[in-house]
């Protein structure tokens, strides 16, 4: 049984708020609870509230319940609002060494901080707004060690999608994940987000990376971050929340970050994933479940087995989710589409508003849009296709999200995962397209 440090809300914690209603129960720790309107935030015409009736009573509702029990509360119209795995980091929520947890199975985002931080179920989120904590089993603990540096034009989303494909959607099921190695050192904090975000499409419980100097500097300042002395005391004891030289791993798997090139997913789970300059793969070279289950995959997607995947044509694109919607992520693709244009419409989503009100202020905005892109609100967004933000049945979309599940997107949408890089790239040909020669003279 864990004290809980912080626990995050948004609007699917409904049920959980009825539950403890209906025994009369009140939330235990306020102060140490947090609502995040995020999943069904419109990401247009906001001041209407919502797309829909249904739309804007979820929003009511969360924003009904954290006054009633007098919950801090990142609303819609809140300078504070986004994704919830955005602004937790954001605002100095997510600390090193705190346990967090949220009705979100992407929890493991706040990893990236040193934080011990993983999703839960409705009936668990029912039993931390009542008790301030969780019943968990300790899991196995697993080592992902990337050594050497990333090329150009590679980044953290590649790592994840390139480990989950080299182990496998359940390769490190019951584990915690800590990611090692110079790869990961040499992230920024943003990046580790987007490498710990991935970790439960890989089977992880969690990921996590030690703080380092890179993750004091960027929580310093931060409204609900520890300040003058209190932070000094912080430091000294964020500086030992690393694993001993000799502690021992269940599992230990070390990759070459150097030979990592961008990733493209062509099937419709995260495992589905190959380096761009690849083919898509042929059932006819595979047996049993696998070949059946690529089969079935590549039917689903509308493509071809022994085909490039550079050259696959794609209809949109969208640069957002929990994943890569902050400023870095919106840098990476700006860098991209500066003084071209867009051969195919696309949507661009900040993580939160303050993330937007900085882009806007470095002129990023104006990027997208003379590009020909739709810049909009902070919100999930067409990740979860919850919020009017959908991709039409049959279409496909070049998409910087955690998920290509069917339907994910939409009823029959069509989802290729990448970088930030690489949705700008698909966007400026219309294909799925390397990057890295967009690049060149640019980074």
């Amino acid at each position: 049984m864990l004290w809980v440090d912080r626990h995050l809300v948004h609007e699917g914690s409904h049920h959980a708020f009825r539950k403890i209603a209906e025994r009369e129960l009140a939330v235990a720790e306020p102060a140490l609870t947090t609502a995040v309107v995020d999943h069904y935030a419109p990401t247009r015409a906001r001041m209407e509230g919502g797309a829909t009736d249904d739309i804007r009573r979820m929003i009511a509702t969360l924003e009904e319940n954290a006054a009633h029990h007098g919950i801090r509360c990142f609303g819609l119209r809140d300078l504070r609002q986004g994704i919830v795995h955005v602004t937790g980091p954001e605002q100095g929520l997510t600390l090193p060494g705190l346990l967090l947890v949220c009705g979100d199975s992407h929890t493991s985002t706040h990893g990236a901080l040193g934080a011990l931080a993983f999703g839960i179920g409705a009936t668990e989120v029912a039993h931390v707004l009542a008790t301030q904590t969780v019943w968990q089993t300790k899991p196995k603990a697993m080592r992902l060690n990337f050594e050497g540096r990333l090329g150009p034009g590679v980044g953290a989303k590649d790592m994840a999608l390139g480990w989950i494909a080299m182990l496998g959607a359940d390769g490190a099921r019951g584990h915690a994940v800590e990611y090692t190695g110079e790869a990961v050192r040499g992230l920024s904090v943003e990046g580790r987000m987007t490498l710990c975000n991935l970790s439960i499409e890989g089977g992880a419980r969690f990921g996590m990376v030690a703080p380092d100097e890179t993750t004091i500097s960027w929580i310093s300042g931060r409204p609900f971050a520890p300040e003058g002395e209190s932070l000094d005391r912080a430091r000294e004891t964020w500086a030992t929340l690393r694993s001993d030289d000799d502690a021992p791993f269940d599992r230990t798997q070390t990759i070459d970050a150097a030979a990592i090139a961008p990733i493209v997913t062509w099937g419709t789970s995260p495992e589905d994933a190959l380096p761009i300059t690849a083919t898509i793969p042929d059932p006819a070279d595979l047996t049993g479940s696998r070949a059946r289950k690529v089969s079935e995959a590549l039917d689903y997607m509308g493509l071809s087995p022994g085909r490039p995947l550079e050259g696959t044509s794609v209809d949109q694109v969208f640069i957002g989710s929990c994943t890569n919607a902050r400023l870095e992520d919106l840098r990476a693709a700006a860098a991209v589409l500066s003084g071209r244009h867009a051969r195919v419409p696309g949507l661009v989503s900040p993580g939160s508003a303050l993330v937007k009100q900085a882009a806007e202020q470095e002129g990023l905005h104006h990027i997208f849009t003379d590009a020909g892109l739709e810049w909009v609100d902070a919100g999930c967004s067409m990740c979860v296709g919850m919020n009017g933000d959908l991709v039409e049945p049959g279409k496909r979309c070049a998409s910087t999200t955690n998920r290509n599940f069917r339907g994910r997107q939409g009823p029959g949408a069509r989802t290729h995962l990448m970088s930030p890089a690489m949705a700008a790239a698909a966007a400026v040909t219309g294909t799925l397209t390397d990057v890295r020669p967009l690049l060149e003279g640019r980074l």
